[in-house]
């Protein structure tokens, strides 16, 4: 007997979604398939017929049926072998398989289970029950559906997501670029000193900053910034206070004052509570911020500076011990009419000026606990012969020993100035 095929009169390639459900009805017996298709159009279904294996594949090639009533018993290949290489071939489509037999046994209905059929009629079919189990089969579809297309909406945005991400992440690596070039000269050497500047965000930008700025003849000045949190906003708050300590334009320098023969620096207590006021009234932020502001004489070594909330200051002395004094202050743009004061410290020859923000101190280790003033004293301690950068090399390795972190959770910087006392070339 040849493989028969007969297709409905419309719409035979017409989308899946559109119109009634399709159900491909495969028996080799003409009577049956007919009886069925003739309720099954009744219900409102359109209906493919084929009456064996093969001619139902190639229907399925042609249009992927919604639903399948296949018989189990057939010449040549049998309902579960249809039913295995209809299950292969289905794709995202999923189609409702039924089996038609008159088998019911455990293991009979395990087989057609594993051959992938979702549920069984037994033969000869009762029109009510066909009718219920097609209600149930297209419920379940309806609900495959909507889970296929609530997955395809699910991964469009996944998608839109992650190029929206990597343009995110490709505009951070660009800022922390530029964040970076903010500090233009991480070592230099003065006559009287070397200075070595530490910037590590701990993303991609952060909220820390530190830098100098020529005074008067002789002098250097110095500062550290800590910006309240850490990321795009606070990245966007140092940009802006970086022009208020200005290395090129001295002008806009709020921590120097113009005299007749250049400038000079300020009373650093005064310059921060200048700053103090300039943050309230021209910032619309929530962040506040700590600063260390320093004033060095490159001659005698004498160093004036002025604390707003920032760490202690630290001086290694030459012969190794350390010191740890300040103010302490309160932090610059919480409240308006903060008053600060300044203090000094003495560098002899040999000696180092260390100012670090409190991602250093607060680093956690491998405990949890606070590294804390003491624990930089002892890295510190054991750091006694590194030298410029390779210092701040040292202490970050260490940091990330202690820690176990590749990437610590806050921003770390500093500014190490070591006194030499004596004239040095440029």
């Amino acid at each position: 007997m040849a493989n028969k095929l007969l297709l409905p009169e419309t719409d035979k390639l017409s989308d899946p979604s559109d119109g009634p459900r399709l159900v491909l009805v495969v028996d080799d017996s003409r009577l049956q398939r007919k009886i069925l298709s003739s309720s099954l159009k009744r219900w409102g279904y359109r209906v493919v017929e084929a009456d064996s294996g093969e001619a139902a594949l190639a229907a399925c090639k042609i249009r992927a049926p919604d639903l399948v009533l296949s018989d189990w018993m057939m010449p040549g290949m049998s309902g579960i072998e249809f039913c295995k290489a209809f299950r292969e071939m289905s794709g995202e489509h999923y189609g409702y398989f039924i089996l038609l037999t008159s088998k019911s046994e455990k293991n009979d209905v395990a087989e057609g289970l594993d051959a992938g059929a979702d549920d069984f009629l037994t033969k000869p079919v009762d029109g009510h029950e066909l009718r219920a189990r097609m209600t149930a089969g297209t419920r379940i579809l309806e609900m495959q559906r909507e889970l296929t297309l609530k997955n395809r909406v699910i991964t469009d945005t996944l998608d839109e997501l992650q190029r929206l991400y990597d343009s995110l992440d490709s505009d951070l690596i660009e800022a922390k670029q530029l964040q970076q070039s903010l500090v233009r000269e991480r070592f230099k050497t003065f006559e009287g000193g070397d200075l070595s500047l530490l910037l590590r965000s701990s993303g991609h930008v952060g909220g820390d900053l530190v830098g100098f700025y020529p005074a008067a003849p002789g002098h250097l000045g110095l500062y550290s910034i800590d910006v309240s949190g850490h990321g795009i906003s606070s990245a966007l708050m140092t940009a802006r206070l970086a022009g208020y300590l200005s290395a090129s334009a001295l002008d806009q320098n709020i921590a120097l004052e113009k005299t007749e023969d250049g400038y000079r620096s300020r009373p650093p207590d005064e310059a921060i509570e200048t700053l103090n006021e300039l943050v309230l009234d021209e910032m619309e932020t929530e962040h506040y911020f700590t600063l260390m502001l320093a004033d060095v004489d490159l001659k005698t070594g004498k160093v004036v500076l002025g604390q707003a909330g920032h760490p202690h200051p630290v001086i290694q002395r030459v012969d190794g011990t350390m010191e740890q004094d300040g103010t302490g202050g309160f932090p610059v743009g919480l409240m308006s009419g903060v008053t600060f004061s300044k203090f000094e410290m003495q560098l002899h020859p040999g000696d180092r000026l260390m100012i670090f923000s409190d991602g250093i101190t607060e680093c956690p280790d491998g405990c949890g606990a606070l590294i804390g003033e003491e624990g930089l004293e002892e890295i510190l301690d054991g750091l006694g012969e590194v030298k410029g950068p390779d210092l701040f090399d040292s202490l970050v390795a260490s940091l990330t020993e202690i820690s176990g972190l590749s990437e610590f959770p806050d921003d770390v910087s500093g500014v190490l100035f070591e006194f030499t006392g004596q004239h040095q070339e440029k």
